[in-house]
This record gives structure tokens, C-alpha cells and sequence, in this order.
């Protein structure tokens, strides 16, 4: 197993969990993805191809109406759905290498308050990852990026409470892609 969780009880009373994260622990090549969305593909497809190939591709369908959401439990998980995971205090960024035909919202998910579960809601803060159709980009993401509805006075990511990233194209067209490498998040 490459993550151990023990939860804790911090003086006011919220449950958080004490992940330890192995160092460089791919997202791509370790974790489980989900999809949703106007997509070719389906979770068994993205699935296969990722432990296949060792990436994600995510392909638009002809005329696609609504987002695509494209995501990934930081603890992984066979539900959408986990324990958050309390990243260490000197964990600073998130590195991911892929290529996009058109930009992506990354939101980076955290869990409830009480910091127990990742079900859907709860807080997004994102950011932004630039379309590059023509060659895979790396892009080192500090968490200091991550606000709250991408706005640059929006509540910060609480990394200690963080549970999935979601990959988004909020307006796709049709046949637009996205292929992600890696995704690693320093530890």
C-alpha cells in the first residue's frame, strides 16, 4: 500500500485525517479516474488506456453540450467519493504534464468541515491550466494559486483537507482533447 491514513481529533473537535504520502507518487499511474460529461470515453476506457499506456486522453464528442469533468482522488478510491488527505505543511505545488487542445479549470477539491468525507460539493478552489495542443507542457502549480472560484481574493486551498483534483472543460468543442502524463504532487 503506498498511502497509511490515521485520523486525528484536533481541538475543536473536527476529525482530519493523517495521510502519509509516499514522495513522487503519480496520480496517472497510481490512482483511479472518473469521468463525466460529453466524452467518447468512459471511466472502463480511461481506465484501461491509463494502466495500459500510462496516460489519460479524454476526447469531446461531436457537438458536446455541458462540461466535461475529468477527476481524480488524491486517496484513492473505486467510488467518486473518499477520505481527504492532510498534506504536509512543506508540500508546495502540484506538477502535472499534459496537453490540451483547449485551457482547463483545475479545480482542486477539498473535503466537509469536519474534514471526513469528500462527497460532491463542498469547496473549489482552482486554477488555471493554459491550452497547449501541440506539445505535452509541464506546469508546477503552488497551492498558493489555488482560490476559491479562480478569483485572486478568493479563499485559499486548505491543503490539510484536500481530497480530488478535477480536470474541467467548461466549454468543449467538438473533438477537443486532453492528455495528461503525470500528475505529482510534491511531498
Amino acid at each position: 500500500m503506498i498511502r497509511q491514513s490515521i485520523f486525528v481529533i484536533i481541538a475543536s473537535g473536527f476529525i482530519l485525517p493523517l495521510v502519509i504520502l509516499k514522495s513522487d507518487i503519480d496520480l496517472v499511474k497510481s490512482n483511479i479516474w472518473h469521468i463525466a460529461g460529453p466524452v467518447n470515453e468512459n471511466y472502463e476506457t480511461i481506465n484501461v488506456v491509463r494502466q495500459k499506456e500510462g496516460i489519460i486522453r479524454v476526447t469531446a464528442k461531436v457537438n458536446p453540450v455541458g462540461k466535461i469533468e475529468l477527476n481524480v482522488l488524491i486517496t484513492s478510491s473505486a467510488s467518486n467519493d473518499g477520505v481527504p488527505t492532510n498534506l504536509p505543511d512543506n508540500s508546495r505545488f502540484v506538477k502535472i504534464i499534459y496537453k490540451s487542445t483547449q485551457p482547463i479549470k483545475l479545480q482542486a477539491r477539498e473535503g466537509n468541515e469536519a474534514g471526513t468525507g469528500c462527497v460532491h460539493g463542498g469547496s473549489h478552489p482552482r486554477a488555471d491550466l493554459p491550452a497547449s495542443p501541440n506539445t505535452f507542457k509541464t506546469i508546477k502549480i503552488p497551492w498558493t494559486h489555488f482560490r476559491q472560484d479562480g478569483l485572486p481574493n478568493g479563499k485559499l486551498l486548505n491543503i490539510h483537507n484536500l481530497c480530488k483534483f478535477n480536470f474541467v472543460n467548461y466549454h468543449p468543442v467538438s473533438g477537443a482533447l486532453l492528455e495528461i502524463k503525470s500528475v505529482v504532487i510534491e511531498n
